[in-house]
């Protein structure tokens, strides 16, 4: 069988998981519920916004949204949900999208 590499997080839930430090959650199907609740209020998009971003950052924008096979406007609503989520990370880039694509 083909062992899985974990990532570090994973592999605190599952050694967690090994150590028996799970509890059932009582009345599963209420809180299977509630949650679907809660996806859906978050993922509805009810509201329509227009903004004006340099073309260089919405080419850019178009790149990486390609790049993971998404439209670009679900892109940026994604990018938006996780920064007031508190959940966007910041990675430095050593170079933009468009100058890499442009060398090659």
């Amino acid at each position: 069988m083909k062992k899985l590499k974990l990532e570090e997080e994973e592999k605190e839930i599952l050694d967690s998981f090994e150590r028996d430090e799970w509890e059932p959650v009582p009345d599963l199907e209420k809180e299977v519920k509630k949650h679907q609740i809660y996806a859906r209020n978050t993922l509805k998009k009810d509201k329509r916004i227009n903004i004006r971003i340099s073309s260089k950052d919405l080419e850019e924008l178009r790149l990486v949204a390609t790049e993971d096979g998404i439209p670009y406007q679900t892109l940026i609503s994604s990018i938006l949900h996780r920064f007031l989520s508190g959940r966007l990370v910041e990675k430095p880039r050593q170079y933009n999208r468009i100058n890499q694509s442009q060398s090659q």
